[in-house]
């Protein structure tokens, strides 16, 4: 959609998504055959939409070998080369997209030459892989609006523990923070952009009048930076009258006042994600988080007292000493629980992003075959690791990782998320009553009675939930 805004009224497109389309492999085959197309430009996630995508283009390749194709998004951007080591894979865009196409667009006409595009990886007349200089990051109000007349906006607006018509928006682009975990940096470099709070709430405005979204998501890496700006914001998005989820960085929210906290939650916000992702000071000056165990506390009160769910995400296993490390974190949990119950705990196996130079954890990774192919990023070793499904780490014992996904279940059954909007007031009491136990005598081990439950509670949920 940020493509198609800079695509707007000045070429033709179509847009096909292929979370809508049935067919979409015949969707572009038809397009490609009763249109004159240029190129195929393909937005790439890492995981199922890159699994996706090579199939679709590899289709597109054998049966229209003149159309050319060019990869943007995430996974293209962190790893240009391994995109280009492909036969189906014309160019590769880094990070912000939007000139980047345009330009591309001009050289693939002849009108400017391949080199001279910032942000472009791409294949010379002998194959050589080419990676341009970097783009820098463009101000977001600098490009129009998303056409969202070119999209069955109904479709995307689904039911959520935020509004029977959730929407999504992004109002920031980038990250300031270099996580070691993380790609965001290395995708989008390290500034963060943001929208005008007029930008923003007009936009939202729009959404709602137009097509009824009463929920939004917004999933910027940190909606929460400047206060002077977050105050601004929420003081225009007050009066939308929207529930909403967001992200935002502990010492950020440290350092908003009450006052300001107050604002938020008067503007809707019904929900904050937050990366705690430890319970040692140790492992987060490691990851390079720039938080401590003691902010995270002090964010758990302050959104107890201003009324908004906090959410923490918790990454185990650090493989500077993964026992300790999840002990660690285990015990800190607890206390966050005793601080603030309403608190929803996410854990994660200490999976990081491979970064663009093929590093992990700072030189400690074991791990040295790096793919170098799109098909070598989708074998099941490392398709598992992106989606963080039983991913392969060899520095986690298997006792220990048994330990973390225990301690996931028997919080997740003591403290029912209330974001399961299917689930009924006496299943959460049931769960609740099941886990406690578990959770108050800290046996952790083999909770096969609490999976089952939460099972069986599933399958009972009404058939609206698949809508």
């Amino acid at each position: 959609m940020a493509l198609a805004a800079v695509l707007e009224g000045r070429e033709p497109y179509e847009i096909v998504d292929g979370n809508l389309d049935t067919d979409p492999d015949a969707t572009l085959a038809h397009l490609i055959k009763t249109h004159s197309v240029e190129l195929l430009g393909v937005s790439i996630m890492p995981g199922p939409q890159m699994v996706s995508a090579m199939h679709s283009c590899r289709t597109i390749r054998e049966k229209f070998p003149h159309v050319p194709i060019v990869w943007g998004g995430y996974f293209p951007s962190i790893y240009p080369d391994a995109t280009l080591n492909t036969p189906y894979v014309d160019y590769a865009v880094r990070g912000q997209g939007e000139t980047t196409l345009l330009e591309l667009i001009d050289a693939i006409r002849g009108q400017r030459s391949f080199p001279s595009i910032a942000g472009l990886s791409w294949k010379d007349a002998s194959g050589r892989r080419v990676n341009n200089p970097e783009r820098g990051m463009q101000p977001l109000d600098g490009f129009p609006w998303m056409p969202y007349h070119r999209l069955p906006v109904a479709s995307y607006l689904r039911p959520s523990f935020f509004g029977k018509r959730t929407g999504a928006h992004q109002a920031s682009l980038g990250c300031p923070f270099q996580c070691t975990f993380c790609g965001v940096h290395k995708a989008f470099g390290s500034k963060e952009k943001f929208e005008s709070p007029t930008r923003t709430t007009a936009i939202l405005a729009h959404l709602a009048k137009e097509y009824g979204m009463d929920g939004v998501q917004f999933f910027d890496m940190n909606f929460f930076l400047h206060e002077s700006h977050t105050c601004e914001l929420m003081e225009r998005m007050v009066p939308l009258n929207l529930h909403w989820w967001c992200e935002g960085r502990i010492d950020a929210i440290c350092r908003y006042s009450d006052r300001t906290l107050a604002l938020i939650r008067k503007a809707g916000c019904t929900m904050m994600f937050c990366g705690a992702e430890s319970g040692s000071n140790r492992t987060l000056q490691e990851m390079k988080k720039g938080i401590t165990t003691e902010q995270t506390l002090s964010v758990a009160r302050r959104l107890r007292d201003a009324n908004i769910i906090p959410e923490f995400s918790f990454v185990f296993g650090n493989p500077r000493d993964p026992e300790g490390d999840t002990r660690e974190s285990i015990a800190f949990i607890r206390t966050v629980k005793r601080i603030n119950p309403a608190v929803e705990i996410i854990v994660h196996h200490y999976t990081p992003v491979p970064q663009r130079e093929m590093k992990m954890f700072g030189g400690i990774d074991g791990l040295v075959d790096f793919p170098s192919t799109p098909e070598e990023w989708a074998t099941p070793r490392w398709y598992n690791f992106t989606i963080r499904v039983n991913p392969s780490m060899p520095w986690l014992k298997p006792r220990t990782r048994r330990l973390i996904d225990n301690f996931e279940t028997v919080v997740a059954t003591r403290w029912p998320t209330v974001q399961d909007i299917y689930a009924s007031r006496w299943s959460r009491f049931f769960l609740a009553a099941l886990g406690s136990w578990r959770y108050l005598t800290r046996i952790y081990s083999a909770p096969a009675e609490l999976r089952l439950a939460q099972d069986w509670i599933r399958l009972r949920r009404p058939k609206e939930e698949s809508i």
